[in-house]
């Protein structure tokens, strides 16, 4: 069993901090997506530091209306536009420093419908991010994945594991430029927009039985600010086509369930089996058995750098190597093998989310976006 994300230390992030404030002060950071819950978790970070500005690039003006009004600071600019219009990104993309690339199509069911959607905002509109990146000259980019890239067998999954391969190709001719490119990859974000746990909240809260797919389903568990510092980290120490991830424990959606109810003191609220859903896996991956073969450990995240071999067919055709041969028989990095929480450790990681905080005391709670 591989060790999950440890806590970090407090020296550890204050020097994070100091770094950060740091290569953030003056400067232009955008942020792709920016009205989702992990554009909120980066602004409730950096509004207070200072930072010059920072712009949300989204589809939604009633999602920017709402950020504009609360928050109301003057560092925040919107900017209207989509990932799938190479103009829009590129007009919002002059003067930046920084982007975070994290608008994307996240939705399984709706991904598994609507392929090609899927396909024009998580892989050309990717290209568009990027190309605008590199032609602004921007400093650095960090696109967000997800692990349902890792042997994906869905829209979505497939749609994102091309993203990664797109921000890789993207990053293999920069060495005359100043961009470096890079990537995350994360699991289950805990209470981020469209997640399982508010869905089981508001089904409680209706007084509905809480719908599983499959208890025995295991998933990585991870916080939004957990998901900043992954972000962080790759954008600190990111070099050209590097992909990051986070170590991360993870629960069975049956101790996930049981865990939500004790938090909520309903620990009898009835629960339904309903069955796995197309496009689901019973676990998920973070890195593949190829992936961990050449990953560095970085103590609390790995690092997988890109396969920095040409366009030279003999060495997909005519060569081999004993690596990825020792590593078809080791292990991937999943939700399986690494440290399993039981419902007082989900208990735990539950209660550091507000929102449920404020349930577990009986207050009326919304999930913060």
């Amino acid at each position: 069993m591989r060790r999950a994300h440890s806590r970090v230390s407090i020296f550890y992030q204050i020097k994070i901090n100091l770094n950060m404030k740091k290569i953030f002060s003056e400067k232009t950071l955008l942020i792709t997506g920016g009205t989702g819950s992990f554009g909120n978790a980066v602004l409730r970070r950096f509004l207070s530091t200072d930072i010059g500005e920072v712009r949300i690039f989204s589809r939604d003006e009633k999602k920017q209306d709402d950020m504009r009004k609360h928050y109301n600071h003057p560092k925040l600019k919107f900017y209207i536009g989509d990932v799938r219009d190479s103009r829009s990104v590129s007009a919002a993309m002059r003067g930046v420093d920084y982007v975070f690339h994290a608008a994307a199509l996240k939705q399984v069911p709706s991904c598994e419908f609507h392929p090609m959607q899927a396909v024009r905002t998580n892989v050309l509109g990717t290209e568009n991010v990027l190309e605008a990146a590199i032609a602004a000259d921007v400093k650095r980019v960090v696109c967000l994945s997800t692990d349902k890239a890792v042997y994906p067998i869905n829209a979505m999954g497939i749609s994102k594991a091309m993203m990664e391969k797109v921000m890789v190709a993207a990053s293999r001719n920069l060495e005359s430029t100043n961009t470096v490119i890079c990537g995350t990859r994360y699991g289950n974000v805990m209470a981020s927009r469209g997640s399982v746990i508010p869905l089981f909240v508001e089904q409680v809260l209706a007084g509905k039985s809480i719908t599983v797919t499959d208890p025995s389903m295991t998933r990585f568990m991870m916080t939004l600010e957990d998901a900043v510092e992954l972000v962080l980290h790759a954008f600190e120490h990111g070099n050209n086509g590097d992909i990051f991830v986070q170590k991360a424990p993870a629960a069975t959606v049956q101790v996930l369930t049981r865990a939500i109810l004790e938090v909520m003191h309903k620990p009898d609220h009835e629960v339904r089996e309903i069955g796995t859903r197309h496009g689901e896996k019973l676990y998920e991956a973070l890195l593949s058995r190829e992936e961990m073969a050449c990953a560095e450990d970085q103590g609390d995240y790995y690092r997988v750098p890109p396969d920095g071999r040409d366009l030279n067919y003999a060495k997909y055709v005519e060569q081999g190597e004993q690596r990825i041969t020792r590593s078809t028989h080791g292990e991937d990095y999943n939700s399986h093998n690494t440290t399993r929480l039981d419902v007082e450790g989900m208990k735990k990681l539950l209660l550091k989310l507000d929102f449920m905080q404020r349930i577990s005391r009986g207050e009326p709670a919304e999930v913060q976006d």
